[in-house]
């Protein structure tokens, strides 16, 4: 059983009764087996049967796939997970600021008690030195370095620590040493003969480069604040420096922070555009030449690339294809591909704390800090629960790790707001998509683990927005392989006993037609839910399609989402999906769509007849025609204060007033429909007509021209205006003005 699994899982449950106890929360109630009644479903409706925090998830859930969705139309790089070359090095880079950053081989000397050297040639140190931009700190660490002779940069690859590294011991020994001649840099190839507390240097008036970027964790235990005082003081005896280079300290190393001179865990930001300057133009170039390269580099988008991975290594490759002469623009392409960058963080990090981190960065981008940092617990508990039993949860400290192993995230307020809890953000917007892709493809041993996680956030979480947030990051799992998504999760979410999955299902679903290849199946997968079976589980299917064209899903192709809807309304004889489907038809209507629903409403209902199907279609129309408008869809009337919390369908009344004429006069001319087509109508009299002119002269000209229509409507018009402005207990004036509007029509 997964960590994440939980015993009281609405759909896990053995039994009925015991479903419908575990599946309750807070907020939440489960279905039941049967079919609804029309009593049942009708009261479900005046009761707000989705209450206030569901329909605030479903809403958020589908405005965060409507971003994912018009952030991947808006971009130019494109997303390559299918055809990544995931074992292609042929392109590397050292940790330097300098072009050429790959290490040099030279003939070994046996160092006996050193340990196996490399002599460090002065072609590159030159390499290092001739072009490199001192990091903020770095006169800080250089004055420590003289005066302790030793030092260790625990900084993140890719921030210019190897080159900061060969800069610091060539300026500690010409300004601390006296032969500068007879003196000499080596690197250490073998860090296991250093790391010994009995080490001492081979040559005098040397220095020493330690880079342990791959065995940082293997020498953790014996790098403690003991070991950095011995070897400190047999180089000072040698008149020799060393300068170790390692990622973020871990173990003993991480516990001399503070506590030792010795240990530097930041270099400081350096502008990566004054990098390229320097590869490229040298330290003292002409004003009009840097004005050229700088408009080279915005018109490639080079500028973007450095501003979202500004990052020294970064800059030097950016530098390497302008001085060689490659497509700059081919180049920039490249590195902005957020496959590529995803591929090279993964072949970097290992850590179960990292990969939880960046994943619930990814599913969770622009949320708070703690709330991505708990639920990166949570993942991480799941699938790292050797490390959780033996250094328990309390052990992991994400924000001491964010510099060194989340290179492609931010921390911060939002627009730098004082006093706003910080952010977690990706730099480029569509390494979120891709970092969650490659997870799913290619971390084979997680894939379970991703799946119980985010379907823990939709049912567990008392967040709205985090369970929102889940479920569009489950419909970016399945871009890569929907039939496998669906039978690996989507269809035993969508055929959940709890709504907030069935929700996720939804919006996963509508997530996953965003992409064109995709969108077909998508749709043929929901007309499959709405027309097949009579089981209990095939009633819930029905449900999830219907929530899952009320989104961007269904405002885009509203024809084909309002045949979604007919089905389900129309499943067999049960009124249980009349909820999802008057949702959905209002919020179709809210992000303007209005037109196509009231034509389905026209065309639903048009037998006129006591069927249940025209029951049902008014039904939802009324229901439509009581929310308040809450959507973003355009609207051509200008909105004033009074008129922002009015039905769309009211306010919009001039322009529809066709559709609504048809739509009141059949809803108000029989039971059962009319009794709730006068508690609508009423609503719109007292509540709005009586507080907006333009709300008051859209309804006189509405009912105005129902009674204008041969039979009775303007019989049963009159006589409900004047029972209203009769009213002894609740009398109403806008009524009577109505009233007065109607009697005088020829």
């Amino acid at each position: 059983m997964s960590d994440l699994t939980d015993p009281e899982d609405p759909d896990a449950a053995p039994s009925a009764d015991v479903d419908e106890v575990a599946g309750t929360r807070a907020g939440e109630a489960t279905d039941g087996n049967g079919p609804v009644s029309e009593t049942d479903a009708l009261l479900s409706l005046v009761s707000d049967g989705q209450n206030a925090e569901e329909r605030a998830e479903a809403a958020q859930a589908a405005s965060i796939a409507d971003l994912i969705a018009e952030r991947l139309r808006d971009q130019t790089v494109s997303l390559s997970i299918g055809s990544l070359t995931l074992f292609n090095d042929s392109v590397s880079f050292g940790g330097g600021f300098a072009v050429g950053g790959a290490r040099g081989r030279g003939a070994r000397s046996a160092g006996g008690s050193g340990g196996a050297l490399v002599a460090i040639s002065g072609h590159e140190q030159h390499r290092h030195i001739e072009n490199f931009v001192q990091p903020p700190r770095y006169p800080e660490i250089l004055e420590a370095l003289g005066k302790e002779h030793l030092m260790v940069l625990a900084v993140a690859a890719g921030a210019g620590r190897e080159a900061t590294a060969f800069n610091l011991l060539a300026e500690a020994l010409a300004l601390n040493t006296s032969d500068t001649a007879a003196s000499s840099c080596h690197r250490i190839t073998d860090p296991a003969s250093v790391t010994r507390q009995d080490w001492s240097p081979p040559h005098k008036n040397a220095g020493y480069l330690l880079l342990l970027e791959e065995t940082a964790q293997d020498i953790a235990g014996t790098v403690d604040l003991n070991w950095l005082t011995a070897t400190a003081s047999a180089l000072r005896d040698a008149h020799s420096f060393m300068v170790v280079v390692t990622g973020a300290p871990q173990g003993a190393l991480a516990r001399t922070v503070g506590a030792s001179p010795h240990v530097c865990v930041e270099l400081g930001a350096v502008d990566p555009v004054t990098i390229v300057e320097r590869h490229v133009l040298g330290p003292v170039p002409d004003a009009s030449v840097v004005a050229e390269l700088r408009h080279a580099l915005a018109e490639s988008k080079a500028l973007d690339a450095l501003r979202e991975q500004p990052r020294p290594e970064v800059a030097v490759r950016v530098a390497q294809a302008v001085r060689v002469g490659r497509n700059l623009t081919a180049e920039v392409t490249h590195l902005r591909d957020p496959s590529e960058q995803v591929h090279q963080w993964f072949l970097r990090h290992e850590d179960p704390a990292d990969i939880s981190f960046a994943l619930a960065a990814a599913v969770h981008e622009n949320a708070g800090y703690l709330t991505v940092a708990d639920t990166a617990l949570k993942l991480y508990s799941a699938i790292a629960p050797v490390a959780v039993a033996s250094g328990g949860p309390g052990s992991v400290r994400f924000a001491e790790r964010l510099v060194h192993e989340q290179p492609w995230l931010t921390v911060a307020a939002p627009d730098g707001a004082v006093g706003r809890p910080p952010q977690v953000r990706f730099r480029s917007p569509l390494v979120q998509q891709a970092l969650l892709s490659y997870a799913w493809t290619h971390l084979d041993g997680h894939r379970g683990a991703l799946v119980d996680w985010l379907r823990l956030s939709l049912w567990r979480d008392p967040d709205p927005e985090v369970r929102a947030r889940a479920a569009v990051a489950a419909g970016i799992l399945a871009w890569s392989d929907p039939r496998h998504a669906l039978h690996r999760f989507l269809r035993a979410w969508a055929g959940s006993k709890s709504v907030p999955i069935r929700q996720g299902a939804a919006t996963a679903l509508s997530v996953v037609a965003q992409r064109p290849e995709h969108t077909t199946w998508v749709w043929s997968q929901l007309n499959e839910w709405v027309s097949t079976g009579s089981s209990a589980a095939d009633r819930r299917f029905a449900k999830t399609a219907a929530m899952a064209v009320r989104g961007l899903l269904g405002r885009q192709e509203p024809e084909r989402a309002l045949a979604v809807l007919r089905a389900a309304l129309d499943w067999r004889d049960d009124w249980g999906n009349l909820a999802p489907v008057a949702w959905s038809s209002v919020h179709l209507i809210d992000h303007g769509r209005e037109r196509e629903v009231l034509d389905a409403f026209l065309a639903w209902s048009a037998p006129q007849d006591l069927s249940p199907m025209v029951s049902k279609s008014l039904s939802a129309f009324l229901f439509a025609a009581l929310q308040p408008y809450a959507g973003d869809g355009p609207l051509t009337t200008t909105r004033t204060a009074s008129s922002v919390a009015q039905p769309r369908l009211l306010s919009q009344a001039r322009m529809l007033r066709p559709e609504l004429e048809e739509l009141w006069a059949r809803s108000l001319a029989r039971r059962p429909v009319q009794d709730r087509a006068l508690d609508t109508l009423r609503v719109w009299i007292d509540r709005y007509a009586s507080k907006d002119h333009s709300a008051l002269d859209s309804l006189r000209l509405l009912l105005t021209g129902i009674a204008r229509r041969p039979g009775k409507h303007r019989q049963r018009v009159e006589y409900w205006l004047g029972r209203w402005a009769a009213d002894p207990d609740r009398p109403s004036p806008t009524a009577a003005r109505l009233l007065h509007a109607v009697r005088e029509l020829p």
